[in-house]
């Protein structure tokens, strides 16, 4: 129906940068909200930033000032700008997306396989 394919994590060092990229393709009809989302070993997955069609953009505190989310509409992929990285945001990032489907057209919520960030010397 719809599918998230992820790409851009990876090792990097303290102090880096990274970006990733989610796009969402198949029977979609509208994409109201996609965001990212992390996870490490034995906690929950947490928000990192979403961001809705319009452009609202909503962050967790612990990356406010470092990250940057944004989208392209028409693509329907979004991206997260990571800056300043640090050892603790290593983890596995999901992408995640709200999307009404040309199937149903009800809003069905959909995750991505996943990508790793390292962040180490």
């Amino acid at each position: 129906q719809v599918q998230l394919v992820e790409s851009g994590g990876g090792l990097v060092q303290p102090g880096g940068s990274l970006r990733l990229s989610c796009a969402a393709s198949g029977s979609i009809f509208r994409v109201p909200s996609m965001g990212w989302y992390r996870q490490v070993p034995g906690k929950q997955r947490e928000l990192v930033a979403d961001i809705t069609s319009g452009g609202s953009t909503n962050y967790a505190d612990s990356v406010k000032g470092r990250c940057t989310i944004s989208r392209d509409n028409a693509k329907n992929t979004v991206y997260l700008q990571m800056n300043s990285l640090k050892p603790e945001d290593t983890a596995v990032y999901y992408c995640n997306a709200q999307v009404i489907t040309r199937i149903n057209y009800r809003l069905n919520e959909y995750w991505g396989q996943g990508t790793q960030v390292t962040v180490s010397s």
